[in-house]
């Protein structure tokens, strides 16, 4: 499969569809079934306390997989991803309270590199506040 989106119906500043993405409890358990990482700042709300944290968090390595979703769900094959890199600016934090959390994603196209790829970089926030830094995929397009 290839992207499904043409590099020359790409310019600088398109916007990818934005996106929500819920967070619960229960998705946090999934993830560390799935990922193998049970530390308990991720299930267990005493432990995240006591080492300093608001509440229970979201893995960073789940909030960053939301993340790019946006992108690949815009080219239509996650095999265009050529790169990707994130910073983590703060936790998503994740209350036992039923509703949980957000994370919210939006990107934009930032500049056309060589070799039919485009640099999309990306936002992502939770409870208004940024979650990622210098979140930017490298993506190949048809």
């Amino acid at each position: 499969m290839t992207a499904k989106i043409p590099y020359a119906d790409v310019e600088v500043g398109t916007e990818l569809p934005a996106q929500t993405f819920p967070v619960t409890r229960a998705t946090l358990v999934q993830y560390a079934g799935a990922s193998g990482d049970f530390n308990p700042i991720h299930w267990n709300e005493r432990f995240a306390r006591e080492v300093g944290l608001p509440d229970v968090i979201a893995h960073g390595m789940f909030t960053m997989a939301e993340a790019i979703r946006v992108v690949t769900d815009w080219v239509g094959d996650p095999g265009a991803v050529v790169e990707y890199g994130v910073r983590f600016t703060r936790p998503v934090v994740v209350p036992d309270d039923g509703q949980g959390a957000v994370i919210e994603v939006s990107g934009k196209v930032a500049a056309k590199l060589d070799d039919h790829t485009v640099r999309v970089d990306l936002t992502a926030t939770s409870a208004g506040q940024k979650v990622l830094g210098m979140s930017r995929a490298v993506v190949r397009l048809g």
